[in-house]
């Protein structure tokens, strides 16, 4: 079962695509001891709500994850009206985010983890709705700062207490999945977002068993082709994951951004003019990341 914003579904009722890596709200404006970005926010429901919907009917979506954590501006009732207005099932998310838009100050991993594990036992922000997820948890900068590991190290325990999945945000990709494998997290319950520009570390990734999350917003439709085809071609597509990555209202397309549709228009035509096969894309879009968020359930 999948904890989705509305009650639990199936796994095996999800049909259709699945985005893994997606903000349906965000408010990121403001952070400590980082620069203001007034552009760093989205609050578009009704906008939101048709480009899933549109998805639904023209290219087979049927589930969005949106990992919007702590200190991101979560709004677990937008999300469930976005669901319901979409008709397209959302996954909402717990965790702790990179250190500037964290409010947990010096806490210990232990009363990290006991934050989380509230919000996945209890429901978050006093809504009833249950995440699905942890994450998107990590750093802003180039490594990791003592107060980030601790929360990464807090999402690993809450996964090994909830069997939810994990899911990274950072540019050292690496060390991010290190740590967490450093609390004996399987591989196969985290997906490492992945921004680089080397084949080579994303194939590391792969080799470690975890999942490689590929946002098209934020590599490039050519970066993300080129990583993507790489791990096809080495025999790694089954731990790949594909998604837009929005985050941005200005990526919306009511203001002329490329939209939730971007992975369908842009990307997947690439890889289809590339002679990947319908069944590997079926795998990158639809296998793989119901297998990530029912790993720990198997």
């Amino acid at each position: 079962m999948l904890r989705t914003v509305t009650g639990p579904v199936r796994a095996a009722s999800i049909e259709g695509a699945v985005l893994p890596h997606e903000h349906l709200r965000t408010d990121m404006r403001w952070a400590v001891g980082i620069e203001s970005d007034p552009h760093r926010w989205l609050d578009e429901e009704a906008a939101v709500t048709a480009e899933l919907r549109e998805l639904r009917q023209s290219g087979g979506l049927s589930l969005a994850v949106d990992l919007t954590c702590l200190g991101m501006g979560r709004d677990a009732g937008t999300l469930a009206r976005v669901a319901a207005g979409s008709r397209v099932a959302v996954i909402a998310s717990t965790g702790l985010f990179a250190d500037p838009f964290t409010t947990v100050g010096d806490a210990d991993t232990d009363a990290l983890t006991g934050l989380l594990m509230e919000e996945i036992s209890s429901g978050v922000d006093g809504t009833g709705v249950f995440p699905g997820v942890i994450g998107e948890v990590g750093c802003w900068g180039a490594e990791p700062t003592p107060r980030e590991e601790r929360c990464l190290v807090a999402a690993a325990r809450a996964s090994l207490r909830s069997r939810l999945p994990v899911a990274t945000h950072g540019r050292n990709a690496l060390s991010l999945l290190e740590i967490l494998l450093g609390e004996n997290l399987p591989g196969s319950r985290v997906a490492v977002g992945y921004a680089g520009a080397e084949p080579a570390a994303a194939r590391k990734i792969a080799e470690a068993g975890a999942y490689v999350s590929l946002g098209v917003l934020g590599l490039g439709p050519d970066q993300a082709a080129r990583i993507a085809l790489g791990l096809i071609e080495d025999g790694l597509a089954d731990r790949l994951l594909l998604s837009t990555g929005l985050s941005r209202v200005a990526q919306t397309r009511k203001y002329g951004g490329p939209g939730y549709a971007h992975l369908f228009h842009d990307l997947l035509p690439r890889l289809r003019d590339a002679d990947v096969g319908e069944d590997t894309i079926r795998l990158v879009t639809h296998d793989n990341p119901l297998r990530w968020l029912t790993s720990g359930l198997t």
